[in-house]
């Protein structure tokens, strides 16, 4: 229910669905998109939503839909209906082209089947009759004529005219020659008139041919004349023509005879065709405003993330400028949120943003929210929106609201959802403000729920000590006399009064009589509402430097755990390598030694011999002595370190290789791992002296990507999903590479992709801006990516 009637011209339903008007292909989904109203049975709405929704995601993630044509094939079924009326050719080439589309849309879910449950229920059990297309193809062609061998006598007829004709063509080609060359014709050629073929001649020379004249110049001077013996020709061919027009008429009333039992599943068709034109319109519009669909609950209750109004966010599109989102919850604990502020600083857009939405989302639309918003269902729209003072029902301004007042307070309920727009004001606000405060604990007493905007203190005041209703405000720099157009839960806000009168100019002695006509009480509170709202404003501030400089913390231990780990694995791999290489040494020493002890009795201890292989001992034990370290020398300052040469952190034994240099910074590849280090913590290092396992990964992984990377991708073609997956890869390896922009190709095409695509990378705190290719390069179907 909604009170009053035109609550919907208040809030801008009615707009938005003109707005999906617009998207129809058909009359027949535009007179359905007339009907859409504000429901309150959960399960209808949950379908309705998800019905959009889907459609929604076929646009963008999906082969194009089959709907190329809409005919309003209800009335034509209900012509056909009545015995002895028939259908034209046009009106058979109308149901013909409806019923290819129908059967086209049914072959594509059945492709789908499970995929779209909620338009799959559209067509659900709806047979598909192909014999109706086969009778009408047999008589109607393509393009909407009948075919000449329809029937036998049609073709008979047809020849006869066609051979008639030409006798006539011939017949009058001979005479005109004639004439014409004893100069009885006048300047010109073989004209019709009256439907028949004549010869201009002039006045005088009328007498010499035999013929019936059909008409004459303005002149006088010249006579249009069908020759006798064409007269004959051309009467045959006239009736050979209704010969031709009785047999299509007898044609076409058999062929509707033969549709005449199908009519109750031509009615079917229609309505199928003409909800898929509803769905679609309403999910092309969700596209437009970028609408998400939210989660439905049977409660009267809602909370919204990022949500935006439809027709500001248009509006704004247009000019280029982006809305501030809303964030509000309204829920068992906070029922009733009390919004004041400054004039001008969007607390009735506030308002109407939250009544529109839900009255979207009732009437089974998408809205442009978060997908993580909950949106309830409620029972009645109590709205007092605007001046509604009428003259012919003797009503001013105060007594306007005071009725709806007093519907409000006799009709709502826990299921109400109220919205008041500056409530209280209309009258002396020594008594307005303490009748709105009556009214506004009549209506919490009845656990409505909602949204006010007001001006009036007590209000504030009242909210803030009454259960079940929360102060809010929507905040303001004070600093620069503006609105931030953002709504604050949990305070009330100042008017800023005086602070606004000042940037407008007002004189300042005005401004000091002012000032000492209120109360000190006042004056007070005032002072105390700007002093929170700019201590909340730069405790807001300091939260966002915090959690910025907190992410990148969090990214810089993620980076050195990543490193840990690394170094933790290529130490174990050394480890193992040595200790494999250890066994090797002793394993060919104990076969070195058994073999000298072998030789040396062998040969009786010979000294010769057995100084020769005491020799060959000590040689073997020099190969696999470990040199003592030698003190690290201090790094070469001078020597030249650039792209592609090994290097090692002089305060461990990591080594890498150089990929770029930025200032005093380098960026290293270990492997398959990227960091950033200091120029004067590295030192070159000869390329014998890096383990072959690290160069071959590094080198797979680093020089050859810096060498081979493009920041530039063509996405033209690819489904939404692989795009974005492709965008991804490219804008990871752009990080880390320190590229500064990309240049994504997308096409222009419906602007879907552009629009997704944007959408997506905006959620990256790297990206600076996106902006269009210059208009002679490519326009809107580039978008160049600038990463901070």
């Amino acid at each position: 229910m909604l009170y009053p009637s035109n609550s919907a011209d208040k809030l801008g339903f009615t707009e938005v669905k003109e707005l999906i008007k617009t998207h129809c292909l058909s009359i027949m989904g535009q007179q359905m998109v007339d009907k859409i109203q504000v429901m309150s049975n959960y399960d209808l709405i949950n379908k309705f939503l998800n019905q959009a929704n889907e459609f929604k995601n076929i646009l963008q993630n999906d082969d194009a839909l089959p709907i190329n044509h809409f005919y309003d094939i209800k009335s034509l079924a209900n012509k056909a209906r009545l015995e002895g009326a028939f259908l034209s050719e046009e009106e058979f080439f109308q149901i013909q082209t409806s019923l290819t589309t129908v059967f086209a849309v049914i072959g594509y879910f059945n492709e789908r089947v499970g995929q779209y449950p909620n338009l799959e229920a559209l067509f659900e059990h709806l047979p598909i009759e192909k014999i109706i297309l086969k009778k009408i193809d047999q008589v109607i062609d393509q393009k909407g004529k009948m075919r000449a061998n329809a029937s036998r006598d049609l073709m008979d007829i047809t020849q006869g005219i066609s051979k008639a004709e030409q006798e006539a063509r011939k017949k009058i080609d001979q005479i005109y020659k004639t004439a014409s060359g004893n100069g009885w014709t006048a300047d010109g050629s073989l004209t019709v008139r009256d439907g028949r073929l004549c010869i201009p001649l002039l006045a005088e020379n009328k007498r010499k041919l035999k013929g019936f004249i059909h008409d004459e110049s303005a002149s006088g001077q010249t006579v249009f004349m069908e020759p006798e013996e064409v007269f004959s020709l051309n009467n045959r061919i006239r009736d050979l023509e209704f010969d031709r027009r009785r047999e299509v008429i007898r044609i076409l009333t058999v062929l509707t005879d033969e549709l005449r039992p199908y009519v109750p599943l031509l009615l079917s068709y229609h309505g199928l065709l003409t909800k898929l034109d509803f769905v679609r319109a309403k999910a092309l519009f969700a596209i437009d405003i970028e609408a998400e669909m939210p989660k439905l609950i049977n409660e009267a209750r809602f909370r919204l993330f990022n949500a935006r109004h439809p027709l500001l966010f248009l509006n704004f599109r247009k000019e280029q400028k982006t809305v501030v989102p809303l964030n509000v919850e309204v829920d068992d604990a906070t029922r009733v949120i009390v919004v004041s502020g400054p004039n001008a600083g969007g607390k009735s857009v506030c308002m109407k943003t939250v009544g529109l939405l839900q009255m979207m989302v009732q009437a089974g639309l998408l809205i442009p929210a978060g997908a993580d918003s909950v949106a309830g269902v409620f029972k009645q729209f109590f709205v007092d929106i605007g001046d509604d003072q009428s003259i012919e029902s003797d009503l001013s301004t105060y007594s306007a609201h005071l009725s709806k007042m007093k519907k409000f307070v006799e009709d709502s309920n826990g299921k109400t959802m109220i919205l008041i727009d500056e409530f209280g004001t209309g009258t002396d606000p020594q008594f307005g403000g303490p009748i709105a405060e009556a009214v506004l604990e009549a209506l919490n007493n009845k656990k409505v729920r909602g949204m006010v905007t007001t001006h009036y203190s007590n209000l504030k005041i009242f909210a803030s000590n009454t259960e079940g209703i929360e102060n809010a405000s929507m905040l303001f720099n004070n600093a620069q006399m503006q609105p931030l157009y953002m709504l604050e839960v949990g305070k009330p806000g100042s008017s800023y009064a005086f602070e606004i009168a000042q940037k407008i100019g007002l004189p300042q002695n005005v401004l000091n009589l002012a000032r000492n006509k209120i109360s000190a009480g006042q004056k007070k509170v005032d002072s105390l509402l700007v002093d929170l709202e700019r201590e909340k404003k730069e405790i807001f501030d300091t939260k966002q430097k915090l959690d910025k400089q907190q992410r990148k913390v969090n990214t810089l231990l993620a980076e050195n755990e990543e490193l840990k780990s690394f170094l933790d694995e290529n130490r174990k791999n050394l480890l193992r390598e040595a200790k494999q290489e250890a066994k090797s040494i002793i394993q060919n020493a104990n076969k070195l030694v058994e073999n000298t002890i072998a030789e040396i009795k062998s040969s009786n201890a010979d000294k010769e011999i057995t100084k020769s292989l005491r020799d060959n001992l000590n040689t073997e034990l020099k190969k696999n002595t470990v040199k003592a370290e030698q003190p690290k020398a201090a790094p070469k300052t001078d020597e030249e370190i650039k792209p592609g040469d090994w290097v090692k952190l002089i305060d461990s034994d990591t080594t890498g290789q150089v990929i770029e240099l930025i200032k005093d910074n380098a960026v290293l590849a270990m492997g398959e791992l990227r960091t950033v280090v200091k120029r004067k913590r590295i030192e070159k290092v000869s390329k014998a002296a890096v383990p072959k396992e690290l160069r071959r990964n590094t080198s797979n992984n680093s020089t050859g990507d810096m060498a081979n990377f493009s920041p530039e991708i063509d996405v033209r073609g690819m489904r939404t999903e692989d795009a974005l997956h492709a965008i991804e890869k490219l804008f990871d390896r752009a990080l880390m590479m320190s590229f500064g922009s990309l240049k994504v190709i997308h096409g222009r095409g419906d602007g879907i992709l552009r629009k997704m695509i944007r959408q997506y990378l905006k959620k990256y705190e790297q990206v600076d801006r996106m902006e269009d290719e210059h208009p002679d390069r490519g326009g809107d179907g580039i978008t160049y990516v600038y990463l901070k």
